[in-house]
């Protein structure tokens, strides 16, 4: 009788974190209805969490000398890179910018825009990585995942004036222009979406189904278990 009072209870958890998800949505997506934020010179870096997915509007020159590519990445099917570049604010700290995402056709030859840019994007932190994902190696110029704070390290740092502050750039437009984008090798940032992923109503059904599959299956045993123990055997003389 222990695992379908467990199954059950681990249903129920589910369920409250379905339930925390699904405000968690709601709140980040409010938060993405609002006007975009203006950072300050230097960012309170301890604040940060509490503004992911809030939208920002950055002015500056793009540190193109170091720029980072994040690969491998997938795009509708279309294997490529994402363009990571350090964004010198022309009244404040630099910032990691990730551009968006470029074909492999063009991982040597994108295109870099040159002289002050203006640019609204969301801001983001650290990405857990999988199992399954391999350590940067920083030395080859291979990043495999966002680890804010060794690449705003290796692009320079505090010394640089570099804090570790990593925005993805925002992208608007139409289905037609992105393929123009991708086509000629401009990077296409992000949409202006919430990308939290939520399994947790399945893992809710899949709990609860197991917690009653195994209820009647223990029931089932006690009802011929009962019925055997009450059956009079035959006597021989």
């Amino acid at each position: 009788g222990f695992i379908p009072v467990f199954t059950f209870a681990l249903g129920t958890w589910q369920l409250q974190r379905l339930k925390w998800k699904v405000n968690l949505i709601d709140e980040l997506e409010e938060k993405l209805q609002l006007q975009p934020l203006s950072l300050p010179r230097r960012i309170n870096l301890s604040a940060i969490p509490e503004f992911v997915y809030r939208k920002v509007s950055l002015r500056g020159k793009w540190d193109h000398d170091h720029t980072l590519l994040l690969a491998p990445r997938v795009r509708e099917g279309v294997h490529g890179v994402h363009v990571v570049t350090p964004l010198i604010r022309e009244n404040g700290s630099t910032v990691l910018v990730d551009r968006g995402f470029v074909s492999n056709d063009f991982v040597s030859t994108f295109q870099n825009e040159d002289g002050e840019v203006e640019i609204t994007g969301m801001l983001r932190t650290s990405q857990p990585r999988n199992t399954f994902t391999p350590d940067n190696r920083p030395d080859e110029g291979k990043w495999y995942w966002t680890d804010v704070e060794s690449m705003a390290e290796y692009v320079g740092g505090e010394k640089a004036g570099v804090q570790p502050v990593f925005v993805e750039q925002i992208f608007e437009g139409h289905a037609g222009e992105a393929g123009t984008r991708l086509l000629k090798g401009i990077p296409i940032g992000r949409a202006p979406t919430i990308d939290l992923r939520n399994a947790h109503l399945s893992y809710v059904i899949t709990w609860y189904a197991l917690s009653g599959l195994t209820a009647f299956m223990f029931a089932r045993i006690l009802i011929h278990k009962k019925r055997f123990t009450g059956r009079k055997l035959p006597r021989f003389n």
